[in-house]
């Protein structure tokens, strides 16, 4: 690689070795000590024969061979300890991409992309127009929202062990000026690894409801709450500086969201209850942390009258502060902030029915909205900076007046998410017990239609108290009337989206809001007014099929007069989902990402010939075979329009701890989504120029050929479903108790019903990665046919075009995480050896092709050849992937011969989990 401007490329990954050889150590101590020296004896053969594996010394079957027949007592600490090793080493790989960022910026080298530094030097040499900067800023909105989609396996007690280590082995790294310091460190280091070998890797039960929900609140104590915030504030101040005549981001353009609690697709432990306490637990942690800061602020602005003037607004508010006019008679600081504290304890137990800790129960006035709370900070925030004290109110005030403005009483949005079929099946029986239709699904589409868009137009509601309904559709009014109560309580922005799963039509969008207007939160206005709805529709579309009408079936929403209307109320913004799991495994990976990158063109002409502002939701999961891949590089593969200052994404599973556990990976996160946007908002990024159409028309063809061949083995073939059955773990993903939902929609064989994380989780496990790549090689070979013009054609489409560089690029990464080696292991799982030939046989060409049409277009000689750091990260790993994996296949073959013992099925559950974490991204 040569010389880098920083230090050798040996020279830089050193440290990263040696805290993966220290750790390593530390665990192989423990082992040795905890286990015994025979155990440790075959866990070090299996090691080190891993290793001679990786550098070819001998055979893939050596490690197997040790493995066979191993007894099941020695092999869980076996696959606990490889299971172990990878997670320390991927702690030390986070360690290590701190250092080199450090190392990059006291370089003073140019900041790096994806960051807001960089950002803001691409829009200063553009010299844009502040007015078109505020018109496509106008509705600007960045919302990750955090889903319990379930691919996250580590329990929470083994993040949080892995999280001490972690912030250990920094300061191991920081302040070990002396031996002394720096073996009580690797004593503090020891204790936690012993305590992590003690700690049981998998969960006795499965997840629930309320369980994900503490889950995902716990981000914002641990980053969130002070990160969002503050990343709002500086995005604010960098934009208003460039364009200094134009008010910019007049709300903060981060604003986070929440599928848990409010997504029942598929989760029948979502109700009534579980909605209450997801909003309500939410705005818990929004006030106990105001009163915190609030208690923190009293304690430090003890600010004397005799020495500082104060402005009459924060005289009036210190006059009530105290009931004893004497307490802090001359601290109005102190005062104002105790009247202020007190009004939020009001405010905190009206909404939630108890006084939080820190609160001030003083029988004060609740404050009306969030607001009336921020303009009483704000009166504070300039009396401070009237006297001169700035450096006070940029401090602890300051961070709480963003967070106030950021997160109100709710703290995040919940959405509502439910799916289309069952909406259909509630609205006919609520229907037919009005006497409005006795059988309104066995009405055409346009009939259907004419008769939701009546119903939404009359203030009539449908039931009446004495109504005799089934259990479900008790269920689902009582949903959408608990979040009713939550927007009343705490504010539209509570449940900002009701999300409708396979939308397939404009009946699909009005029954949703039928369901809405009986429950309360859509009204349908006055006789001669116009009806709203509180929450926003969000039509999800999720196959290759509903993607490419997508477009269609909204224009077709918008010409109903009632439905233009809630828009209207809407301030003309439609956001629209799109699914890319279900969309990959209906299609395939390269029909998936085309059929999403053409439904958003044809949303955007929609957007522009109607006249509504269109904000997309990505559905995006955490491996490619499920939208994954870089957050940066996916918003500047967007099509032109598509971004326009605002979106929303989904952050599953695995990756929201990855992502935001940390307050450093927070920041840089969020950062690069911001900056993702921006620059795809405001820049021209898509690269094509006059050659746009005939690179669509390209992709037309490509799609279309690998969706047919992706179709000839996962849909066409007889027998796929039973070797896919056979040759992964796929039967015992629903055994991990990782998430609250069932593994399949329906109680069926079909592919179709299977959810997309087990379908992708399952051929990850086996190092198949089939999601992230089957039926694009044969798909560009087919297309070249040859011809070195249109091999010509689509490297210089790489080079040009985001959109095709990252579909490439995000096919490398996850080719490169499989191995068909290991993946031959599983197919001899399957008992029909012709099917296995058979399917096997197809999925390895296919693999090979595919390699070899990246490598011709790309010009790179190997996968990775543009993401050093993963090829790294990759190969370091190799060893402790290679043991997981064989004895995997080893106990599947022994549960499937027979031996159904609890202990084999926690060694398969155990080699799950650790191949999981070996992999970061792998459902």
């Amino acid at each position: 690689m040569g010389e880098s401007t920083i230090e050798t490329q040996q020279d830089a990954t050193r440290p990263l070795r040696d805290d993966i050889r220290f750790l390593g150590g530390v665990l192989g101590d423990t082992i040795r000590d905890h286990e015994g020296p025979e155990v440790f004896d075959l866990i070090e053969r299996v090691r080190i024969e891993a290793f001679r594996v990786r550098r070819e010394e001998v055979g893939r079957s050596a490690v197997a061979e040790m493995l066979d027949g191993v007894d099941i007592v020695v092999a869980l600490p076996l696959i606990r300890a490889f299971s172990y090793f990878v997670l320390l080493a991927n702690l030390a790989e986070d360690i290590q991409r701190d250092r080199r960022r450090a190392a990059h910026e006291t370089a003073g080298e140019p900041p790096q992309d994806s960051s807001l530094a960089a950002t803001y030097r691409k829009l200063d040499a553009a010299a844009l127009d502040g007015d078109r900067v505020a018109d496509l800023l106008a509705d600007a909105l960045v919302s990750p929202v955090i889903t319990a989609h379930p691919t996250e396996t580590r329990r929470r007690t083994v993040f949080d062990v892995q999280t001490r280590i972690t912030e250990l082995m920094r300061l191991r790294q920081r302040y070990s000026e002396t031996e002394r310091e720096r073996a009580d460190f690797e004593q503090q280091i020891r204790r936690q690894v012993l305590s992590l070998w003690h700690t049981a890797l998998i969960r006795l039960a499965r997840l629930r409801i309320q369980d994900e929900i503490s889950v995902g609140l716990r981000y914002y104590d641990i980053t969130l709450f002070d990160v969002i915030p503050a990343i709002n504030a500086e995005v604010r101040a960098a934009l208003r500086s460039r364009w200094p005549g134009v008010e910019l981001l007049r709300r903060p353009i981060l604003r986070p969201g929440s599928w848990i609690g409010g997504d029942r697709d598929g989760n029948p432990y979502v109700n009534a209850d579980v909605v209450r306490q997801a909003a309500y637990r939410a705005a818990a942690v929004a006030f106990g942390r105001y009163l915190h800061e609030l208690v923190e602020l009293e304690k430090s602005l003890s600010l004397s009258a005799r020495l500082v003037a104060v402005t009459p607004e924060v005289a009036a508010l210190a006059a009530t502060g105290y009931r004893d006019p004497a307490t802090h008679a001359d601290e109005p600081y102190r005062r104002a902030l105790h009247h202020i504290r007190g009004r939020v304890t009001a405010t905190a137990e009206a909404a939630l029915g108890e006084v939080p800790p820190g609160g001030l129960d003083v029988g004060a006035r609740p404050y009306p909205t969030p607001q009336a709370v921020l303009d009483d900070l704000d009166a504070v925030d300039a009396s401070l900076r009237g006297s001169g004290d700035d450096l006070l109110a940029d401090d602890r005030l300051a961070r709480l007046r963003h967070a106030v403005e950021t997160f109100g009483f709710h703290l995040q949005g919940l959405d509502m998410r439910q799916n289309s079929e069952v909406h259909e099946q509630v609205v006919t029986e609520l229907l037919a017990w009005a006497g409005v239709h006795p059988d309104y699904a066995s009405l055409s589409e346009a009939q259907r239609v004419q008769l939701l868009a009546a119903e939404l137009r009359t203030r009539r509601p449908l039931l009446g108290p004495h109504a005799r309904l089934s259990e479900l559709a008790v269920k689902e009014l009582d949903i959408v009337r608990a979040a009713r109560d939550v927007v009343a309580v705490l504010g539209a922005e509570a449940v900002p989206s009701y999300v409708i799963s396979m939308c397939t039509s404009v009946s699909d969008l009005l029954e949703a809001a039928l369901l809405l207007k009986e429950g309360g939160l859509l009204d349908p206005g006055e006789p001669d007014g116009q009806p709203s709805c509180a929450v926003g529709i969000v039509p999800l579309f999720e196959t290759i099929e509903d993607l490419g009408a997508g477009a269609a079936t909204l224009a077709a929403a918008l010409d109903v007069p009632v439905y233009r209307e809630l828009v209207t109320a809407q301030g003309m913004r439609q956001e629209v989902m799109l699914g890319y799991s279900d969309s990959n495994k209906d299609g395939g990976y390269l029909a998936a990402n085309w059929a999403l990158y053409r439904a958003e063109l044809d949303l955007v002409e929609v957007a522009r010939k109607t006249g509504i502002r269109l904000r997309l939701f990505h559905g995006r999961g955490g491996t490619v075979g499920r939208g994954g891949g870089r957050s940066y590089d996916a918003l500047l593969a967007q099509p032109a329009g598509a971004v326009r200052g605002s979106l929303r994404l989904t952050e599953q599973g695995e990756v929201i701890a990855a992502k935001y556990a940390e307050p450093g990976a927070a920041h840089r996160n969020l950062e690069s989504l911001i900056a993702g946007t921006l620059e795809s908002t405001l820049l021209d990024v898509e690269g094509l120029g006059p050659d746009a159409e005939p690179s669509y028309d390209i992709m037309d063809d490509l799609a279309e050929r690998a969706r047919a061949a992706y179709a000839h083995l996962v849909h066409d073939t007889p027998g796929f479903v039973e070797y896919f059955r056979q040759s992964t773990p796929v039967a015992e993903v629903g055994d991990l108790n990782i998430g609250s939902r069932p593994a399949s929609r329906k109680p069926t064989n079909s592919v179709a019903d299977l959810r997309a994380i087990p379908w992708v989780m399952s051929w990850s496990q086996a190092r198949v990665m089939l999601p992230g790549w089957y039926g694009t090689g044969t798909a560009l070979e087919q297309w070249i046919g040859g011809d070195p013009e249109r091999l010509a054609t689509l490297a210089d489409l790489y080079r040009r075009w985001p959109f095709f560089r990252t579909v490439l690029s995000n096919l490398a990464q996850v080719m490169a995480k499989s191995d068909l080696d290991i993946a031959a292991r599983y197919a001899e799982l399957v008992d029909d050896v012709a099917l296995r030939e058979q399917i096997f046989g197809m999925i390895r060409d296919e693999h090979a092709r595919t390699i070899r049409m990246h490598a011709a277009i790309t010009g790179n000689d190997h996968l990775l050849a543009d993401n050093p750091s993963l090829a790294e990260s990759i190969h370091n790993r190799f060893p402790y992937l290679e043991p997981l994996n064989q004895m995997q296949v080893e106990l599947l073959r022994r549960l499937r011969a027979g031996d159904d013992s609890e202990l084999v099925r926690r060694g398969i559950l155990l080699t799950m989990n650790g191949l999981a974490t070996a992999l970061r991204n792998s459902g």
